[in-house]
C-alpha cells in the first residue's frame, strides 16, 4: 500500500490537524465509492445514447440495468471462504478461531472482502474495549484510513475511524510512537456539518480518559483490505473494467425495446393523398377553417378511408431485433474473458457438459480466487495477530505473524471427486488428520471430534483385544494348572 500523495502527514501536526488531513483523503474517495457502489447496485444513468435518443424516450429507461457489475464480484467472493488460521508450528490457532467466531468476524469477513472487491478496499479494526475479550469490526471504505510510513507499503504508523450519531461526528486517531512521544489514541469530535476537530465529550463518561497511551504498544490496530493493490498505484475495483461495457450493453437494451416498440406496430405510411383534415364549423354550420387529424386516432382505431384515387399504403422495414441481442452477447463474452468469470455464470450456457471441460471453464476463475487468497488472507492473518496482541496473547501473535490464513478449495468438485482424491492422498502416506481438513465444509471442531471418536474406538478395541487374550492366559493358583505345579514341587522335594 502506498501513502496517499494528497495532503501528506507531518509528525509535528496536530491530532486534530492530522484528522483534518485524513478525513480530506477519505473525501476525495467517496465519489469513487459511491460510483463503484451505484454500479453494483445497479443504479446506472443512460450512457452511450444520442441526444435524439434521449429526447425521444426521456426518462423511460430510468432506473433500468442489466447489471453484470453484481455477478462479477459476487462470484469471485463465492469462492473466497477462511476455513482456520494456523501459527508457525503449522498446528490451526484454536484461541484465534474462537475470537473469529465471537466476534462474528466469519460472517462479516464476507461483507469485507466483498467491499474490497467492488469498491478496492475495506478495513478491519481490531481492539479490547473492556480489557477482557478483544473485538473485531469490518469497516467500509468510507469509514476510515491508514497511513503509512514513507518509503514503506506495509507499515502502518496513523489510522483513523470516523462515524456519526446524526449530529456529531466522531474521530478515534491512532498513532505510533515518535520523537519521544508514545503512541496514543486521541478522540475528537465536531458537528455533522462540519466545523473545527474538538476534545470529544458526548458519549464519554466524566472519568473517562480522551487521550491515552495505545494499550496495544506500538501497533495501529486498523489493517486496511486492499483489493489487487500494485507496487505501484491505489488498489483497484473489480467493477473498473466492467462499468465502460456495462453502460454498452444498457444502452443497446435501450435501443431494443425502443425497436420491438415500434416492431410490435408497425409504421406505415400513406402516399398519394393529403394530409387528413376535418372543416371546423361556426354556430350556424358555416366551414370557417380546418385542423388536421391527429394521426393517433387512426392508429387506434386501426381505421383509415382514403378519399383520393392512386393513393396507397407503403409500409417501413422492420429493424432486425438480432442484431441487438448479438452485440449484447458479444459484449458479455468480453466481461467473462476480461474479468475470468465462467461463461456458464454469465449467458446461461450450460448443458451436458462433461466435468473436465466444467474444470477447464472455471479455471480462469479458479486462479483469480487463488490469487486474492495470497493477499487477502496476509491482510486477514494481521488481523488475526493484532487480535492475539489484544487478547494480552504476545506469544500467539508473533507465531501468528510467521503462519498462514487457510482457505476452502476455491475449486468446486463432486464428492465421488473428492473422495477419490482423498483416497489416492491415503494411499500415500497422508495422515487421516490432515486428510479430513481437505473436505469442503470440515470445521475443526469436527475434526477435532473424530480424532476423539477414532482414539476412543482404537482404546475401546486394545480393551477388548486385551480382554479376549486373557481368557487364554495363566490363571492365580486354581485348577487343573496350579495342581500340576504342586505335584511337581512334590517330586522335587
Amino acid at each position: 500500500m502506498l501513502l496517499d500523495t494528497g495532503q501528506v502527514l507531518s509528525e509535528d501536526d496536530s491530532p486534530e490537524d492530522k484528522i483534518r488531513k485524513l478525513k480530506q483523503r477519505i473525501d476525495k474517495r467517496q465519489g469513487d465509492v459511491d460510483e463503484r457502489n451505484s454500479l453494483y447496485g445497479g443504479d446506472r444513468p443512460l450512457k452511450f445514447a444520442s441526444p435524439e435518443f434521449t429526447d425521444q424516450t426521456g426518462d423511460l429507461f430510468k432506473g433500468f440495468s442489466d447489471n453484470w457489475c453484481k455477478t462479477v464480484p459476487d462470484t469471485v467472493r463465492e469462492r473466497l471462504e477462511v476455513v482456520s488460521f494456523e501459527g508457525e508450528d503449522g498446528a490451526t490457532d484454536t484461541e484465534a478461531m474462537r475470537a473469529w467466531k465471537r466476534t462474528r468476524a466469519r460472517v462479516d469477513v464476507n461483507l469485507a472482502i466483498l467491499d474490497a472487491l467492488v469498491v478496492a478496499r475495506s478495513h478491519a479494526l481490531v481492539w479490547n474495549p473492556t480489557g477482557e475479550q478483544s473485538d473485531i469490526t469490518f469497516i467500509p471504505a468510507g469509514e476510515a484510513l491508514v497511513d503509512y510510513v514513507p518509503g514503506t507499503r506495509n507499515l502502518r504508523r496513523t489510522g483513523l475511524r470516523i462515524w456519526s450519531d446524526g449530529t456529531h461526528e466522531f474521530a478515534t486517531l491512532f498513532t505510533r510512537a515518535h520523537g519521544g512521544r508514545p503512541p496514543m489514541v486521541y478522540r475528537r469530535q465536531r458537528m455533522l456539518r462540519g466545523g473545527e476537530w474538538v476534545t470529544r465529550t458526548v458519549g464519554l463518561r466524566p472519568s473517562e480518559q480522551v487521550d491515552f497511551v495505545n494499550p496495544m504498544g506500538n501497533e495501529v490496530p486498523l489493517v486496511e483490505i486492499a483489493n489487487r493493490s500494485r507496487l505501484h498505484g491505489d488498489p483497484e475495483s473489480e467493477l473498473d473494467a466492467v462499468a465502460p461495457l456495462q453502460d454498452g450493453i444498457n444502452t443497446l437494451w435501450a435501443h431494443l425495446f425502443t425497436a420491438a416498440d415500434f416492431a410490435a406496430l408497425p409504421q406505415r405510411v400513406v402516399m398519394g393523398m393529403d394530409k387528413p383534415t376535418r372543416d371546423i364549423r361556426d354556430d350556424e354550420d358555416n366551414i370557417v377553417a380546418e385542423e388536421d387529424i391527429p394521426l393517433g386516432q387512426y392508429s387506434k382505431d386501426r381505421i383509415l378511408w382514403l378519399s383520393k384515387n392512386g393513393a396507397s399504403i407503403g409500409q417501413f422495414t422492420a429493424a432486425d431485433l438480432k442484431a441487438y441481442l448479438e452485440v449484447i452477447s458479444q459484449a458479455v463474452r468480453h466481461i467473462a474473458a476480461q474479468t475470468r468469470t465462467p461463461p456458464q455464470y454469465l449467458l446461461g450456457e450450460m448443458a451436458n457438459i462433461a466435468a473436465d471441460a466444467l474444470e477447464a471453464a472455471e479455471s480462469g476463475l479458479v486462479a483469480k480466487a487463488s490469487d486474492k487468497q495470497v493477499f487477502f488472507g496476509e491482510d486477514l492473518l494481521e488481523v488475526m495477530r493484532l487480535e492475539a496482541l489484544a487478547a494480552g496473547q504476545p506469544a500467539r501473535a508473533a507465531s501468528l505473524a510467521m503462519g498462514r490464513t487457510v482457505w476452502r478449495d476455491p475449486q468446486y468438485r463432486s464428492v465421488a471427486q473428492y473422495a477419490d482424491a482423498l483416497t489416492k492422498y491415503k494411499a500415500i502416506g497422508v495422515p487421516d488428520e490432515a486428510l479430513w481438513r481437505m473436505i469442503p465444509g470440515v470445521t475443526e471442531e469436527q475434526v477435532t471430534e473424530w480424532i476423539r471418536m477414532r482414539d476412543a474406538q482404537a482404546q475401546a478395541a486394545a480393551e477388548a483385544a486385551s480382554a479376549a487374550l486373557s481368557a487364554f492366559g495363566p490363571k492365580d493358583g486354581t485348577g487343573e494348572d496350579a495342581d500340576e505345579g504342586q505335584e511337581d514341587e512334590e517330586d522335587a522335594a
